[in-house]
């Protein structure tokens, strides 16, 4: 009985204070009054770190080596061979390309995407490094006293309204597609999508900025943005209705899909049919075509980059036509780590490290929009949208392609490598 009491006060707060302000569009400000004492605490904890530093304890262990394991040579490696003139081959001409070889094997620009991006300085999350545990009491009890926080208070609110959200999309979008297609049923797919994607980025904790909103996806247009974690669709769609692309998937998230495409035009694919690239960009442009259809939200490069950089961008989206909405997204990850290691993490392991973060905190920016020009071909397109993103951002553009997370380099690529750096040596004399 006192459980069942206990259970109904906290569901009626959580629905009074959280989540009709949420589908109201309004707040109370204890968002931003728990934003305020966590910058505050994080602050405090930093200084204290700083100084524990300058002091070092006898229990301290090693702090955490900075972003740059070794110290690279820019130099371009035509400039570098160029001293390879010599008819006769030495034993020293192969020192550059064993050295450039270490240098990969150790410490790649690639792979390093593919893992959690460090931090300056510790936010008191368990994850991050231990050693900073020690440097004094009063920063260990505040560290325990945050453990309790996030797992005792925070995981249970967060894991009640992510479920409030997630059965009202249900529900609602059931509901909705129940109507003949009309600007009704258009007008009240919307306002569910909207609103229980206000719910569900509560249930993150979730503080957004956005800037430029003159320049928000249009109906007819295509939306494509960097990818960092799943949750992105959801901090677009806080802001705006997408159609979304996708596999079609089992389980909870099948649920989700087959009652959320009953009231709005997303357009998922079958694993057979992903596979069939003229049967994908068919449906996308006949979708495309009809300008009453949502703005299609797409990112390009396939799988979830650790937002320090931006990846080679699929020419398929670009080939389909159309006005390109760039979008760019940089979460901040000194208040939570948003990035989804698919490869260590499973989506259930995932989304219990971002329920027991701090915050998503996060800036998008809608970017003006952009056409293919005459006589660009699509590859060329997409890597200007690419560079666009970057550069708002603040992000670092790489040409390589995201599905390295899993595969390895073609052999064709390291065959296209072995012959330009045969050519350079042939050019510099240093093959007779």
């Amino acid at each position: 009985w006192v459980a069942a009491r206990v259970g109904a006060v906290w569901l009626t707060l959580v629905l009074a204070l959280i989540v009709l302000p949420s589908a109201l569009g309004v707040s109370l400000g204890i968002s931003e009054a728990y934003m305020w004492v966590l910058v505050k605490t994080l602050e405090w904890a930093t200084r204290r770190i700083e100084k524990g530093v300058k002091k070092p304890q006898p229990q301290m262990l090693k702090t955490p080596a900075a972003n740059g394991i070794i110290e690279r040579d820019e130099t371009p490696m035509e400039k570098e061979i160029e001293h390879l003139h010599r008819v006769d081959f030495e034993f020293s001409d192969i020192f550059y390309f064993c050295r450039k070889g270490f240098e990969a094997i150790v410490e790649d620009e690639v792979t390093q995407r593919f893992s959690s991006e460090e931090l300056v300085s510790w936010n008191l999350l368990t994850r991050t490094n231990v050693n900073f545990h020690y440097i004094s009491l009063r920063l260990t009890v505040v560290w325990v006293v945050g453990v309790i926080v996030r797992y005792c208070f925070l995981l249970p609110l967060r894991f009640t309204l992510a479920a409030i959200g997630i059965t009202s999309m249900i529900v609602g979008t059931t509901i909705v597609g129940q109507l003949p297609n009309s600007s009704v049923k258009n007008y009240l797919s919307e306002v569910v999508h909207l609103t229980c994607s206000r719910i569900l980025v509560r249930a993150l904790s979730g503080t957004i900025h956005y800037h430029n909103k003159e320049n928000k996806p249009q109906k007819g247009g295509i939306c494509v943005a960097n990818h960092t974690s799943p949750i992105d669709a959801i901090i677009l769609t806080n802001d705006g209705c997408y159609a979304m692309v996708g596999q079609v998937h089992g389980g909870l998230m099948g649920v989700i899909q087959r009652a959320t495409v009953k009231a709005c035009p997303h357009v998922w694919f079958e694993r057979s049919e992903i596979k069939d690239r003229h049967l994908v960009t068919k449906r996308l442009r006949e979708h495309v075509a009809d300008k009453s259809k949502l703005p299609i939200l797409i990112f390009p490069e396939g799988t979830c980059i650790n937002n320090t950089s931006v990846m080679m961008f699929k020419k398929g989206s670009f080939e389909i036509g159309g006005t390109i909405y760039p979008v760019a997204i940089k979460y901040d990850p000194q208040f939570g780590d948003a990035f989804w290691n698919s490869s260590k993490y499973n989506i259930v392991s995932y989304l219990l490290r971002i329920m027991t973060s701090w915050a998503i905190v996060c800036n998008v920016w809608y970017m003006p929009p952009m056409v293919r020009e005459e006589g660009e071909d699509a590859v060329q397109f997409a890597n200007r949208v690419r560079s666009a993103i970057a550069r708002q951002g603040g992000l670092t553009e790489l040409p390589w392609d995201g599905g390295l997370k899993r595969a390895k380099v073609k052999d064709t690529f390291r065959e296209e490598q072995q012959k330009n750096y045969s050519k350079m040596l042939v050019r510099n004399g240093s093959i007779g």
